[in-house]
């Protein structure tokens, strides 16, 4: 009975103790402007292939109210808060296509992922749901002028619906920017690689599976269709979440390798009357090139900092897959494989690409106003406009270059964020304790 009644009181003080808010909260320090502010004196990347040296850019509830030079804008101080920017760079905040960031920690640890489900065709499962607004990746990316982010499920021929979230919130709903951007589409591979121990080498060989595949996919988006036109629809979950890609309100995003593939991936969506329809691929696209610009499809691109797919390529086919596509007349887009803490070298992929014959405002955009041309949300974001969300950055030097990228500032829908993280704090100790200067 004693035993009880401690451990009765042991509980009471456990709960009295605890926190009224959850940990993930302390997280972010989101500080709300208390009127509206305009940055004054700094270059405007406009991310539209313009620059305006000395701009002013205000925003009031969270939208941009004001873009121009200081010469032709003369603002109320009493109105807006001025903060002085004079020498710095102000872009558009960077958007993190096909990415695993919010739902996948580490790798090796399953328990930390959510980027997979069981079976090979989960069009209803939305990554929303799953995103994970106190991961440890956030502070570092924003750092960086990342900002918003698509968070994209994983595995079987498809893998279910994107979401596009910003990287403010204090758990998933509040971190949502856009629910539902894309279903993503796995298109089977028409070859197979496998080693042979007799020469020590990899051979390619037909797919067995392929046609039973792509009859699968074929049936489920047939499917789909008729269950759209039925008036006595029985519930089904997995149907009713591909009706988007009729009506134009979700995009398709097809994962294709090989140009045979990626030719026979679109001619699909096209006779399924799907519009919207992106290719996430690599060098192959250059390979079909005409067929991608005839038919309007964006390309999602690998980053640059990789190595091409066959070992018969030029070994910077990469650095300049970007200019070589954007010169074709194709929108084209920059994205990040691999592991997830190297996310943050997104502006440097596209600052490479500008190394290698894209133009600096031009690989600008493929990380801004292309990416969100692609998501289907370029009406509030990608770019320094009236009207659109004030989702941007300053930065003290080119945010392109690895070099100089260095944030001052940062604001997401118009509130200011903290930039701060873990990394930072540990340098400033780390400086402190041995002497150095920051």
């Amino acid at each position: 009975m004693n035993f009880n009644k401690h451990y009765i009181v042991l509980i009471l003080v456990a709960i009295y103790c605890m926190p009224l808010k959850p940990y993930a909260q302390d997280k972010f320090d989101i500080k709300k402007p208390v009127k509206p502010t305009a940055l004054v004196g700094g270059s405007l990347h406009i991310g539209n292939g313009k620059v305006i040296p000395n701009g002013i850019i205000g925003f009031d509830n969270g939208k941009i109210s004001i873009v121009g030079t200081t010469d032709s804008i003369k603002l109320d101080s009493e109105t807006y808060q001025v903060i002085d920017v004079s020498g710095q760079h102000i872009y558009p905040g960077f958007i993190l296509l096909n990415s695993l960031i919010g739902i996948e920690e580490i790798s090796g640890v399953p328990h930390s992922n959510d980027s997979m489900e069981e079976g090979s065709i989960n069009p209803n499962l939305n990554t929303a749901f799953a995103f994970k607004s106190d991961s440890e990746f956030l502070p570092v990316i924003r750092f960086n002028g990342i900002l918003t982010v698509e968070t994209v499920p994983r595995g079987g021929l498809v893998s279910g619906t994107s979401s596009v979230m910003k990287l403010d919130g204090r758990d998933w709903e509040e971190s949502l920017y856009k629910f539902g951007a894309a279903i993503h589409l796995n298109w089977p591979n028409a070859m197979r690689s496998s080693y042979d121990a007799a020469t020590h080498t990899r051979q390619l060989k037909p797919n067995s599976t392929y046609d039973t595949d792509i009859a699968e996919l074929q049936n489920l988006f047939t499917q789909a269709i008729t269950y759209g036109k039925r008036d006595d629809k029985i519930p089904n979950l997995k149907l009713q979440a591909m009706q988007g890609l009729f009506n134009g309100t979700l995009s398709l995003f097809v994962h294709a390798t090989d140009p045979k593939e990626i030719i026979e991936s679109i001619q699909f969506s096209k006779e399924m009357g799907i519009d919207h329809v992106a290719l996430v691929t690599a060098e192959s696209a250059l390979l079909v090139k005409d067929f991608l610009r005839e038919h309007h499809i964006p390309v999602i691109l690998p980053p640059t900092h990789s190595v091409p797919g066959q070992v018969d390529m030029d070994y910077d086919i990469r650095y300049k897959l970007p200019y070589l596509l954007t010169n074709e007349g194709i929108v084209v887009a920059i994205s990040h494989t691999g592991m997830l803490s190297t996310s943050r070298n997104l502006p440097f992929y596209a600052g490479v690409a500008a190394a290698y014959g894209l133009d600096k405002e031009d690989a600008l955009k493929t990380i801004s106003l292309n990416a969100a041309k692609i998501l289907g949300v370029d009406d509030t974001l990608g770019s320094l406009e009236v009207g659109k969300d004030a989702t941007l950055f300053v930065s003290k030097g080119d945010a392109l270059d690895i070099r100089t990228n260095n944030l001052t500032q940062a604001f997401i829908q118009g509130k200011k964020i903290e930039l701060e993280g873990k990394q930072q704090e540990q340098y400033k100790e780390c400086s402190k304790l041995l002497g150095h200067n920051e």
